[in-house]
């Protein structure tokens, strides 16, 4: 198994409740998964839902804990207390096949294996686009990736670019503390009051797992939930900080500009544009389809039985990867017991 995330460590934990022996290879310094990397401001209290991991409580922390500490000890207790296997900092580079097997190749040595569960994620793997002009720019560019706190953009001018919750949440902090922001997206955001109700989970998983069935590039769960109506959101969007404005056409040397002639003076563009899935080390694999994401039927990979993506498309939540990590250790041994049986 490859990384030891949400996904990764569920389905280490249902490996282990079959015996079944194997590895957890995470690249890592120390458990935590990506939630090590968090932006160092954001707090508990900010944090949109933590679904437990089997087997163990989570113990709600303080609001003002950081994520990037309280999650990451929920992390460590747990490996602790299944004694899961896993074995950091390796990196995988890449994994090739090696006749009915697979070979796994790392920076700490060479695994083999007849089956393959992948939880990478894709925090590894920010996402920035490109505008005409954005080699011009004399300011700062800065991904959500790289985010320290708003300290850093005391007296500043910024465009927060992005129409994701990370967005909204580090403009809502930084604004206080810049001179002047703009707030810019490609789709005027989506609003959604109400709770996040199981049946309607459903329904966002199963408009996600359509296009991961049919090899398309997964969508992000938020770009089917929309952004929560809560009542910071709602004071922002009265004070103006979230007042949206349409993507910009270009990046200048001092800003960006609009297709209407409109400029906006920038010290910093903040890109909260989103990560793609980290799954280059599959390339030799082939795996991917023409529509350019992986075809996956559930948690299998269509082209290839013995791999299994969890945290993949629409396991890419909390509660999607518990869920995923169960069903490809169910599925996966499933399929490695009837090659035994035809053998």
């Amino acid at each position: 198994m490859i990384g030891a995330g949400q996904a990764g460590l569920s389905a280490s934990y249902f490996l282990q409740r079959r015996g079944v022996g194997h590895v957890v290879l995470d690249a890592n310094d120390a458990p935590g998964g990506a939630w090590l990397h968090r932006w160092p401001s954001l707090r508990m209290r900010t944090v949109h839902g933590i679904h437990e991991l089997p087997g163990m409580p989570f113990e709600q922390p303080s609001p003002d804990e950081a994520a990037n500490e309280a999650i990451p000890s929920y992390f460590a207790r747990y490996e602790q207390l299944f004694d899961l296997p896993v074995v950091r900092p390796v990196n995988v580079t890449q994994v090739v096949n090696d006749g009915s097997l697979l070979k796994v190749e790392t920076t700490d040595g060479v695994w083999t294996t007849r089956g393959l569960i992948n939880a990478t994620g894709t925090w590894r793997r920010p996402f920035w686009p490109y505008y005409p002009g954005q080699e011009t720019f004399q300011g700062r560019q800065v991904h959500t990736a790289d985010y320290q706190g708003p300290a850093d953009f005391a007296g500043k001018r910024v465009v927060v670019v992005g129409g994701g919750a990370s967005a909204t949440q580090l403009l809502m902090e930084l604004a206080p503390f810049a001179a002047e922001t703009r707030w810019v997206t490609r789709h005027e955001p989506v609003w959604r009051e109400g709770p996040f109700t199981e049946d309607y989970g459903r329904w966002v998983v199963g408009m996600v797992e359509e296009r991961v069935r049919a090899g398309l590039i997964p969508r992000s769960v938020v770009s089917v939930t929309g952004l929560a109506l809560t009542d910071q959101t709602r004071a922002a969007i009265a004070s103006g900080v979230l007042a949206r404005k349409p993507m910009f056409e270009r990046v200048t040397p001092t800003g960006v500009e609009w297709a209407s002639g409109e400029r906006f003076d920038a010290d910093i563009i903040l890109w909260a544009t989103g990560f793609r899935h980290d799954l280059e080390h599959l390339a030799p694999l082939h795996l991917r389809a023409s529509g350019g994401g992986i075809q996956v039927d559930g948690t299998r990979v269509v082209s290839d039985p013995r791999i299994h993506l969890v945290g993949y498309g629409h396991s890419a939540s909390t509660i999607g990867a518990n869920r995923a990590g169960r069903s490809a250790v169910r599925e996966l041994m499933g399929y490695l017991d009837s090659l035994k049986v035809a053998n």
